[in-house]
């Protein structure tokens, strides 16, 4: 703790208040005297520490689970330190084999690019601009040559690439292991040896990966990070984690009404957690509401809506948040139509006699991308239409301008006859 043991007293509280702010709500923070000693240089030198956040952009948007660590960025940002965000648009094409039973479908050079365009969109609903610095790994990753590539695997032996839990069984179960996934870890961390970070964040799945970072760090010669681990949300099936590919998710940027609504399928047991990872509720007042839920004195139902309202207002403002509370109350617990529906133009001329199928209706007008999700969508009654739940997909349905389609608790739509 060479820094740490320098630091005058007023500093020294500095210091403590700075990490006792940092390690609240983690898991693990490796080493803890590292970062502690990282907090005093950085006070003693008045220059701030460079916390590093790899993101690779596998998907376009941003969900729930991916604001923990953001929400984190933000607490260091606020603390006066840099944020070194990487969008791994070079790592995305090999893409993270963490959790993965099989090897992952490599995306091409345009998938990674459009979808980083859309992270940098929605990081500044959490991030400072001003403190934030963005880094495509291919500036340095795709300058490697070979030579540089071998040098790079000498560093870690393949014993050690194995001690991933998702390795090992794939390779004790027969299943495929491409060697560039190998490679995947490697990268990540050689990131930290590039630019020199001084600490690194990710959820409880990514530890392997940015301990190699300090590993790396160490073989070239540079001062090792320290590394926070977070904890990860599970989405609204209440068991894996949230994630896009599942389904499970709360996308930041999807429209208001979608996120109130998804926030009030969260399972029960699991709002304390959403409550304090993914929201700006004061711990204060969190602890008094969570106290109370507890004992009964507050319904599960009034703090969900108020944890549904919270998100909305988050990525969206007051006054989205407000409309759609009462979008919900109108919609689902008063089980009345919305105030406002937006129309969708259907062509006469491709009815029957006035009629249509519900799966042909549901394609036609935009509401389902295929007439196999619409079939499944009709057979499970999320579909009606005038507020009558169509179950029978051959079924042939009079429509007329006006009527009402309705998938699910949230899309609403009118026709309109063209």
């Amino acid at each position: 703790m060479e820094h740490w043991n320098q630091l005058n007293e007023e500093q020294r509280k500095e210091a403590q208040r700075q990490f006792g702010l940092i390690s609240r709500g983690v898991v693990e923070i490796i080493p803890e005297d590292g970062l502690k000693d990282s907090i005093a240089r950085s006070i003693l030198t008045a220059v701030p520490l460079k916390v590093k956040l790899g993101m690779d952009p596998s998907a376009p948007d941003l969900h729930v689970g991916h604001t923990v660590v953001l929400r984190k960025l933000r607490q260091f940002q606020e603390l006066g330190h840099e944020v070194q965000l990487i969008i791994g648009d070079f790592t995305g094409r090999i893409g993270d084999p963490t959790g993965k039973s099989e090897t992952r479908k490599q995306l091409s050079e345009e998938d990674v690019k459009r979808n980083a365009e859309t992270y940098q969109k929605q990081i500044y609903k959490l991030l400072d601009p001003q403190k934030t610095t963005v880094y495509y790994n291919s500036a340095w990753l795709g300058k490697l040559h070979f030579a540089d590539v071998v040098q790079l695997a000498a560093k870690v032996t393949v014993a050690r690439i194995l001690e991933r839990d998702d390795f090992t069984k794939r390779y004790t179960s027969g299943q495929p292991i491409g060697v560039h996934e190998f490679f995947y870890p490697l990268m990540q961390g050689y990131d930290s040896v590039e630019l020199e970070s001084d600490v690194e964040l990710g959820g409880t799945d990514q530890k392997f990966n940015v301990l190699m970072g300090r590993t790396l760090q160490k073989e070239y010669g540079k001062r090792q990070q320290s590394t926070i681990i977070l904890p990860l949300i599970e989405g609204l099936d209440g068991v894996h984690k949230m994630s896009k590919s599942l389904g499970n998710y709360i996308g930041i940027d999807e429209e208001p009404n979608a996120v109130y609504g998804k926030a009030m399928s969260i399972p029960d047991e699991l709002m304390g957690k959403y409550y304090n990872l993914a929201t700006d509720v004061p711990k204060e007042e969190l602890d008094v509401m969570l106290a109370r839920l507890a004992d009964g004195s507050v319904h599960p139902r009034d703090a969900k809506m108020r944890l549904a309202y919270t998100l909305v207002r988050m990525y969206h403002g007051e006054a989205a948040a407000e409309a759609a509370q009462q979008h919900f109350v109108t919609v689902f617990q008063q089980r009345a139509l919305p105030d406002e529906i937006g129309l969708a133009e259907l062509p006469a001329s491709q009815l029957t006699d006035g009629k249509m199928r519900p799966v042909q209706l549901l394609v036609n007008l935009g509401l389902q991308q295929s007439n196999g999700e619409a079939k499944r969508s009709v057979v499970q009654g999320a579909v009606k239409l005038n507020e009558r739940k169509l179950l029978d997909p051959n079924e042939e349905v009079t429509v007329t301008d006006g009527d009402v389609v309705q998938i699910g608790k949230r899309v609403f739509v009118k026709i309109k006859l063209v």
